[in-house]
């Protein structure tokens, strides 16, 4: 793959611009592409020297690097040897073992062991370095258009893994973008906006975290081409690009990729807890994803409502959290508190801590890799006092409670 390109944008008064690829920059994508095509089975190596010569002809040179790379990065390469290049590999030294006095009788010798000439082994012998493989097609198919916003997606993921702080306003699909940033484990806080169906989503960006900033950054970016199913959004991020700071801003119409249409996003560690739960807790219910809970202004989204079947008074929330740090998840108790939830079990992600210090106390935590464990969930939910039943005449006298004078 080429070098790493810088990210083309600039600033303007406190905004950070990125620097689109339009229709006008469709003639030398087209010849971008055409290079590509006449490279087709010939090594990568050579492919790319030709991406790093200046392009000329007035284009900008910050664009094509990006737009190269890009297109690099769909590329499919292949391993075009006439025999396996660990085999030949393995001949080769074994007979420079054996005592060969230079490597041209070595590689003779090995040849003659293989069945194949010198030539052959000598083309398999490397054939599966990276820049020795051949160049393929791109992956999908692309055109200067598709290429372009492709480029454009790339370009605004780059900058969002360079953001501290990124809120979203959408309206339509907010269901479906809470759902995604909660799949992908983001440090997350949803409210209420102008209408029943908008939301305003609060995310952490990975330059205002301590640790695993690199995948947390990457998570943050994949949720940018599902913004584009919304009717309608905003998004407004805080970035540091090659030192400066700027505020960056996405609308509904701006031109990068959009995703696939949007499915219900069912997270694995979600599905096996609900069934470990069934097998486990019989007893018990769990209602997977209930109504949003509003606190003020603010929306709170259970993963589970856990029911007891025979006494429904008996109820426990459940969130599974991925990303998280102890700021995060005492704000998240006090939501519940505001609430008057009080039973919530928070599961969080062990690998996945953000920040110093530990989870608040008394919280109700259950620690999990790759799966929750349901059995430490269910100790939780049994462990807990049932509700008193309620006593005609509780509070009064004890004559006065069985109806006798007093």
């Amino acid at each position: 793959m080429p070098p790493a390109a810088p990210i083309p944008c600039r600033w303007r008064d406190g905004a950070l611009l990125p620097a689109y690829l339009t229709e006008a920059d469709h003639p030398w994508l087209r010849r971008l592409l055409d290079d590509h095509a006449a490279f087709v089975g010939r090594p990568r190596r050579e492919w790319e020297a030709r991406l790093e010569e200046p392009a000329g002809g007035g284009i900008p040179d910050e664009r094509r690097r990006w737009a190269a790379r890009v297109l690099a990065a769909a590329v499919r390469t292949r391993c075009a040897a006439p025999l396996r290049p660990s085999v030949a590999r393995e001949a080769a030294f074994e007979e420079a073992a054996r005592g060969a006095p230079d490597r041209d009788q070595a590689l003779a010798a090995a040849a003659a062991r293989l069945g194949v000439d010198v030539e052959t082994l000598g083309e398999a012998l490397f054939a599966d370095l990276p820049g020795e493989q051949r160049v393929g097609e791109a992956v999908p198919a692309l055109d200067p258009a598709g290429l372009a916003l492709r480029a454009n997606l790339a370009l605004v993921r780059a900058l969002l893994q360079r953001a501290a702080s990124v809120r979203i306003e959408a309206c339509g699909h907010a269901r479906t973008l809470v759902s995604y940033a909660r799949l992908r484990g983001l440090i997350c806080t949803v409210r209420a906006s102008r209408g029943e169906r908008d939301a305003v989503l609060d995310l952490s960006g990975p330059f205002a975290l301590f640790r695993r900033t690199h995948l947390y950054g990457r998570a943050l970016a994949d949720l940018v081409p599902h913004l584009a199913w919304s009717h309608s959004f905003r998004l407004e991020a805080d970035c540091e690009v090659r030192g400066r700071r700027g505020r960056l801003a996405l609308r509904s119409g701006d031109p990068f990729l959009p995703s696939a249409e949007p499915r219900r996003f069912d997270s694995a560690v979600e599905a096996h807890l609900a069934r470990a739960l069934a097998r486990l807790a019989p007893e018990w219910d769990a209602v997977r994803e209930p109504e949003p809970v509003q606190v003020g202004e603010r929306l709170l989204f259970p993963d589970f409502l856990l029911r007891h079947r025979h006494d429904p008074r008996r109820r426990w929330w459940l969130e599974v959290v991925g990303f998280w740090t102890p700021s995060y998840l005492e704000d998240k108790l006090r939501s519940y508190r505001a609430a008057a939830l009080d039973r919530l079990i928070l599961c969080i992600d062990a690998d996945r801590a953000c920040g110093d210090g530990d989870v608040p106390s008394g919280a109700k935590v259950v620690r999990y890799r790759r799966r929750v464990d349901a059995a430490e969930v269910v100790r939780v939910l049994r462990e807990e006092q049932a509700p008193p039943p309620h006593v005609p005449g509780a509070g009064l006298s004890g004559r006065a409670a069985h109806g006798m004078p007093g």
